[in-house]
């Protein structure tokens, strides 16, 4: 490889990873749109210079998305909607620098294990991925779905409830196996269903926004100089590093799956770090180990994600589908030959996949205190700066002004949920989750002509409902704990 070539792949990251970053952190924008606008240049490029763009933007956009989460509660990305539960309230109560610090870290580390991952385990996770079918899917789904609890309100009860809600919204659309229209009430906007970005934004962005004029506009929070430093301790970083390794092995996990995806990666980690946490009822009320965990999950999988694309010639994300367009414009078909036919290139993408994922951190660093003071400005000025960057979020998604209504129709009754103690995590989680567990327990019946057996048929099947079934005695027992103490 050439050193003109080295430094051209170089420039891209750095490139690659500020516009992952600047567009990440705009509410309803996202990995996946910065990569559609970023594609057509890759036209003019190498193969390596162009993948490594798009990889690298990809990576720091899943950061990004934690930056508008800890700062102004609005999640840039869905797979910041874990990290804005504690992150917020973390950046608020305590310290806004250390927050950002705390999610830059975790990502860095995230994505560096995505990168391990590339490099030394390839081969095992993809024999796994390619031995789970549809039964195996829905459990891990359902085991999600029983995570729930752990996301719970003070009232178990109500989180089931905000989880069914979860599943019922996510049912709204056209139904992929009849094409029959479920709960579109004649709306042709809505036959794709509620999209993600619009639940995200109007859940977090717009309730936010109506909290914060309910307030009077005004900044409850005093900001000082000491909760705009970003340096974390070796102390503080030691208290968290066990969720940091936790979600950085869920999310590298997860990511190897496909149609699982980001969102599901950080809230599994948020669930199971809340689950091993010794500070368990600081979480909700800015527990460090809430924004570390999720962040570590999602930047994880990107590099999970990538490794199927490159075994299998199979994305692992719906981002990674959009990069494998990058492949193709350069006459690379992904899959098991691209090892043999393309060695250098392989190598040159994992690698510098690697080196994107530290180079994140440098220039996350660099913008920290610019962030940070996010907190700063008054409400009179934020707020329509946050309902702006709101709407033209849910707008430049799909072009529609419907959305925009069907955003702030969930902001406000994500206000009432608030009020009423209803789980907002737990609504989401379900939302996430609910066309995987559907479909694919449609599928395996269909595999199976109607024979439930089909889900006991297999050892991860057996594995994952032994799973399923200590969740289930854990959150009992929890609740009843919680109801004598009460």
């Amino acid at each position: 490889m050439e050193l003109i070539e080295i430094f051209n792949a170089f420039a891209m990251i750095v490139l690659g990873s500020f516009i992952g970053m600047l567009f990440g952190s705009i509410p309803g924008l996202g990995a996946a749109l910065t990569i559609v606008l970023l594609l057509p240049i890759t036209y003019f490029m190498s193969p390596l210079a162009a993948i490594l763009l798009l990889l690298s933007a990809y990576q720091s956009a899943e950061y990004g998305g934690s930056i508008s989460a800890l700062t102004l509660g609005i999640p840039g990305t869905p797979a910041a909607a874990a990290t804005v539960i504690d992150g917020f309230e973390y950046a608020k109560n305590t310290s806004p620098g250390k927050a950002i610090s705390f999610s830059l870290m975790a990502s860095s580390i995230g994505g560096i294990s995505g990168s391990l991952l590339l490099i030394f385990l390839s081969k095992p996770l993809t024999v796994l991925a390619l031995k789970m079918s549809a039964p195996e899917y829905f459990l891990v789904g359902t085991l999600g779905l029983f995570a729930i609890a752990t996301l719970a309100s003070k009232d178990i009860i109500k989180s089931a409830i905000s989880a069914i809600l979860g599943l019922l919204t996510a049912t709204i659309g056209m139904d992929l196996f009849t094409g029959a229209h479920r709960f579109t009430f004649d709306r042709v906007e809505l036959l794709e269903g509620v999209n993600m970005i619009v639940l995200i934004v109007g859940v977090f962005g717009i309730s936010e926004i109506f909290n914060i004029i309910n307030d009077g506009f005004a900044n409850k929070q005093v900001t000082t100089k000491e909760m705009l430093k970003s340096k974390i301790t070796f102390k503080e970083f030691k208290g968290v590093s066990k969720h940091i390794g936790l979600g950085s092995i869920i999310g590298s996990l997860v990511g190897a799956f496909p149609g699982t995806g980001a969102g599901t990666a950080s809230f599994f980690s948020y669930s199971l770090g809340k689950k091993i946490s010794k500070s368990t009822p600081e979480y909700g009320k800015g527990n460090p180990e809430g924004i570390v965990a999720p962040e570590a999950a999602n930047n994880a999988t990107v590099g999970g994600s990538l490794l199927p694309l490159l075994t299998l010639g199979i994305p692992g994300s719906a981002t990674i589908a959009i990069i494998m367009g990058a492949f193709v414009i350069h006459g690379i078909q992904p899959g098991p030959k691209v090892f043999e036919t393309n060695t250098v290139l392989v190598n040159g993408i994992i690698w510098g996949f690697l080196i994107a994922a530290i180079v994140i951190f440098f220039i996350g660093k660099l913008l920290t205190p610019f962030f940070a003071r996010i907190l700063i400005v008054p409400n009179k000025f934020l707020v329509p700066l946050l309902l702006v960057i709101s709407t033209m979020g849910v707008y430049a998604n799909n072009k529609l002004f419907f959305d925009i209504w069907v955003a702030l129709g969930l902001g406000m009754l994500a206000i009432l949920c608030k009020k009423l103690d209803y789980s907002l995590p737990a609504f989401v989680l379900a939302f996430i989750l609910s066309p995987i567990i559907e479909e694919n327990f449609r599928r395996a019946l269909s595999m199976s002509s109607g024979n439930y057996t089909i889900f006991f048929s297999s050892i991860f099947s057996k594995v994952l409902i032994l799973s399923i079934i200590i969740l289930i005695f854990f959150g009992i027992k929890s609740t009843l704990k919680n109801r004598k103490q009460y």
